[in-house]
């Protein structure tokens, strides 16, 4: 593949965020029947879901944005952040009365991102690919409601997205549409029905689907964020970690429709299926 290189310096972009058709964050979806299992613990159910609120760009947030995020009672919440605060997840600021994430929140990523064997057996195909077409790469899986970056690597710096590690991107960014294509046509429409809203039209899903198996990716030109291309290949990682999802894109101006199909894609397909479980 020939080395594509900016021509000018590209737009910075911001991910949008994840949140339904009213502009209101949406909570992780629960997995059907889990909420009435004997098993599921809802006050540490309650506790992640406030930590889910601090995302990339919320800042600082208190209780009263917490309860209308959650939907949690005051009092409940009320509790819930002294607990987080007091055992180091949060950090609260007396000044303003508003939490941040603490650094207990943070060796839990490192923790995840350190044992995680793809990520580094992906890192030398997306290193390549970044180098040859100036895009941005991204490696990431499903966490709930959108897709979770857990690698990213930029291949110009003017280029740079913003997107890093731990970035969650909607269900319909090229990235979102391979891991629905991906699924089992039953999971498929279950993940749907409960991302409500926040789901990719039915026509854009069936289009992924027929493009997954006619290129190995999903494709976005244009319509997850205006401007910005990408292609997306989705793999079951032979590590048995997961469904995981390669991604690279970056303004039209620089990935134009025919780069990605043609030059970009089939080697996101190749870097997917070194990177796959062996079919059985």
């Amino acid at each position: 593949m020939q080395s594509f290189r900016p021509q000018g310096k590209p737009q910075v972009e911001q991910a949008p965020a994840v949140r339904d058709r009213a502009g209101r964050r949406r909570r992780a979806p629960v997995a059907e029947g889990a909420e009435r299992s004997a098993d599921f613990i809802t006050a540490l159910a309650r506790g992640l879901q406030v930590l889910r609120c601090f995302q990339d760009g919320s800042g600082a947030l208190g209780n009263l944005e917490l309860a209308r995020l959650t939907g949690l009672p005051k009092a409940t919440l009320s509790r819930i952040t002294y607990t987080l605060t007091e055992l180091g997840y949060l950090r609260y600021d007396r000044d303003s009365g508003r939490y941040a994430p603490g650094h207990g929140v943070l060796a839990l990523g490192l923790g995840l991102l350190s044992g995680l064997e793809v990520r580094q057996l992906a890192k030398p195909a997306m290193q390549s690919l970044a180098q040859q077409t100036g895009g941005a790469l991204a490696l990431g899986t499903c966490d709930g409601d959108a897709m979770a970056y857990v690698e990213a690597i930029h291949g110009s710096s003017a280029l740079y997205l913003r997107l890093p590690v731990g970035c969650r991107v909607s269900m319909d960014s090229a990235m979102g549409r391979a891991y629905l294509a991906l699924l089992p046509a039953p999971a498929r429409r279950d993940m749907l029905a409960r991302l409500g809203p926040l789901a990719p039209a039915p026509e854009v899903v069936g289009r992924c689907v027929d493009d997954l198996a006619a290129t190995g990716c999903c494709f976005a030109m244009g319509e997850w964020q205006s401007g910005i291309n990408a292609a997306a290949a989705p793999f079951e990682s032979a590590t048995g970690e997961g469904i995981f999802v390669i991604s690279c894109g970056g303004p039209a101006t620089l990935l134009p429709e025919a780069v990605l199909r043609d030059e970009v894609a089939p080697v996101l397909r190749r870097a997917a299926q070194a990177l796959s479980r062996p079919a059985a």
